[in-house]
């Protein structure tokens, strides 16, 4: 994503949640053909190496994780809250991950009784 447009729609008629390091909002739209991602992460975030380890961090998060999203076709926004840039890749991981299961990105496994 690089319109701020993009950007605005996802902020005003989609859903987010905060956690500790990140904010995560999505909304999705079915006239994409696949995913759709954007990272914020302002000077609050680090100096411009910092900045770039955390794009370079959530990249790698959606890379990983994105396959298993029940719908590939939204849009998709990481903010990095301030304190991110302390925070381990494990920890931004487990974040990223519970706040998406929180939006409902993931398939829930299906129950064995």
């Amino acid at each position: 994503m690089t319109h701020h447009a993009d950007f605005a729609r996802v902020k005003n008629t989609g859903q987010a949640k905060a956690g500790r390091f990140i904010i995560l909002s999505t909304l999705p739209d079915p006239s994409l053909q696949t995913i759709r991602t954007g990272f914020i992460t302002t000077k609050r975030s680090g100096k411009a190496h910092d900045r770039s380890l955390l794009r370079r961090r959530f990249r790698s998060l959606v890379q990983s994780h994105a396959p298993q999203f029940t719908e590939i076709r939204r849009f998709l926004v990481t903010i990095a809250r301030p304190g991110a840039i302390t925070a381990t890749f494990a920890e931004l991981e487990d974040d990223w991950v519970r706040q998406a299961k929180r939006l409902g990105l993931f398939q829930r496994p299906e129950s064995i009784h």
